[in-house]
């Protein structure tokens, strides 16, 4: 029997090598334990003594996306419980599941309520294992009232054998009687040294190839603090790179970089306006020529920029730009804000755009 374990150990590392080829960069190199999380000191720290004690309060994580709130409670999980227990003793629900009352009243009720499985001694020995289940709702926020409402009587009813962990983008959205059951914990924007020691730990294990340091400084800016996004385009400007010097065609989105990954290779990727397209974008609205603004942005439209990035540019162009008054730019950032506010409720771009220029170039 050794023997065949012995033998077919060889065949287990190799294909574990290979799932971990095909696996995204963002679950390959996600938080194992609490120790790996990034930039959340505060959150951290107090798990640490929580897991100490191993009696974890109800949980309410909040804060933008890809700061580390799945993978944290996860990594804890993980630590509580060890591979072989957390399956069974730990639930996670994401906001693609049906999150409706019936869902709460149900799946939710029925785990809380089942009889906690039992620890073997060689988890007991490892790892603490508490007595109690972890229900995670990740997108908690996106859960109907009437959920979050059924909800609070089955954390109260089953709090001595379940634990849940909330995890949303916006705390407002969550009702009082809920939050005031968890205990909150804020997870803020990376700052820029754990992200970037995070990007290069991947780049070295990962041989990357990178034409200079600052295109990983490039990768934070556009990925806007968010960790996630970061390290998924860091895995797609990979890809670009790799498949453009293994083909003939093609050969100038390489940007002639026989070094590297490029700053280039990053916008691409992230679907960035380049500067020129912006200063030009910026010089036709300031013409007030309304003849080129409507042909520059059929222009746009056409060539598949995304108006939230264009709209995202030129705010900053606009409202950093110290020729402008303190009114002009107050104006400005109200029309730009009611464009945004257009734009993420699924208006027409083309009109929004256009009308984004038009109400500027008055402005101006």
């Amino acid at each position: 029997m050794t023997s065949v374990l012995t033998g077919n150990k060889p065949k287990l590392e190799q294909y574990e090598k290979e799932r971990l080829q095909h696996t995204p960069w963002v679950e390959k190199y996600r938080p194992k334990n609490l120790d790996d999380v990034a930039s959340q000191d505060h959150a951290v720290k107090v798990l640490k003594k929580t897991l100490q004690s191993a009696n974890l309060p109800h949980m309410l994580f909040y804060g933008p996306p890809g700061t580390g709130k799945t993978s944290t409670v996860l990594a804890l999980a993980k630590q509580l419980y060890g591979p072989s227990l957390y399956k069974s003793r730990v639930l996670e629900l994401n906001a693609s599941d049906e999150r409706g009352i019936s869902i709460v009243r149900q799946k939710i009720k029925n785990f809380a309520r089942s009889t906690i499985s039992n620890a073997s001694k060689d988890d007991l020995a490892n790892y603490p294992c508490p007595p109690y289940k972890i229900i995670i709702l990740d997108e908690a926020d996106s859960m109907t009232k009437d959920a979050q409402s059924a909800l609070r009587r089955t954390m109260e009813n089953y709090a001595n054998v379940t634990r849940f962990c909330l995890i949303c983008n916006y705390i407002t959205r969550i009702i009082d009687p809920l939050a005031s059951r968890c205990s909150k914990f804020r997870f803020r924007l990376l700052n820029n040294d754990n992200a970037l020691n995070r990007l290069k730990y991947i780049v070295k294990e990962e041989n990357i190839n990178l034409q200079n340091d600052e295109v990983l400084d490039e990768v934070l800016k556009v990925s806007n603090g968010d960790l996630r996004k970061a390290i998924t385009f860091l895995q797609s400007a990979t890809r670009l790179y790799s498949s453009l010097r293994n083909s003939d065609e093609d050969v100038e989105m390489a940007d002639d970089d026989t070094s590297g990954i490029t700053k280039n290779s990053i916008h691409e990727i992230a679907g960035v306006v380049g500067d020129d397209l912006i200063d030009q974008t910026f010089d036709i609205i300031e013409s007030r020529n309304t003849s080129r603004i409507i042909n520059h942005t059929d222009s746009l439209v056409l060539q598949g920029w995304s108006a939230q990035q264009v709209v995202d540019q030129l705010h900053d162009k606009f409202i950093l730009n110290d020729s402008l008054s303190s009114i002009v730019k107050n104006r400005l950032s109200k029309i730009f804000f009611e464009t945004d506010r257009k734009l993420n409720n699924g208006t027409d771009e083309h009109i929004q755009l256009l009308n984004l220029f038009l109400q500027i170039s008055k402005e101006l």
